[in-house]
């Protein structure tokens, strides 16, 4: 994964799946990252996106956090 970056984390699953959804909606290709321990479920997890298309994915998550 060298030319993705993180820009979304968050503890729940659920918006983490809402976040790629979106982005996926709009054309950006992301994948979940999840750190969680999976026997305590504490931990985050991240949103990666390509670079190039990091600041539309920005755009994006941005529009979302207005609603």
């Amino acid at each position: 994964m060298e030319d993705w970056i993180s820009i979304y984390s968050t503890n729940s699953t659920f918006e983490a799946e809402l976040m790629r959804g979106k982005l996926e909606n709009a054309g950006v290709e992301a994948v979940l990252m999840n750190k969680q321990d999976s026997s305590y479920l504490f931990g985050e997890i991240e949103v990666y996106v390509h670079q190039y298309q990091s600041q539309q994915a920005l755009n994006i998550i941005n529009s979302h956090e207005d609603e």
